[in-house]
């Protein structure tokens, strides 16, 4: 059942009452008993829900391997890009 909040416009009073959504608004304020109570909008709850939205849940073992893959392939194609200078200039020296 929702929570809503209403405010009398005779006192200004703002309370809450729990309803069901087919019970009709109420009319009349609790405290100075006059029909000037309306229902004010308040921001609706929000739930989360699935994996990855709580702290308690963590990535999947293939997609912490995955992280882990890139790190170890760049650190392959530095030491490739650092050998490839050193390749083509014995290369080099070999065709003079």
């Amino acid at each position: 059942m929702p929570l809503y909040t209403y405010e009398c416009g005779n006192c200004g009073v703002q309370f809450e009452r729990l309803q069901k959504f087919t019970d009709p608004p109420i009319k009349r304020c609790p405290e100075c008993n006059k029909s000037a109570v309306k229902r004010l909008i308040q921001p609706a709850g929000i739930i989360f829900k699935g994996s990855g939205w709580y702290k308690t849940d963590s990535r999947s073992a293939s997609s912490a391997s995955v992280t882990g893959n890139n790190k170890k392939e760049k650190k392959n194609e530095s030491k490739s890009a650092e050998s490839k200078p050193a390749e083509s200039s014995s290369s080099s020296s070999a065709d003079d």
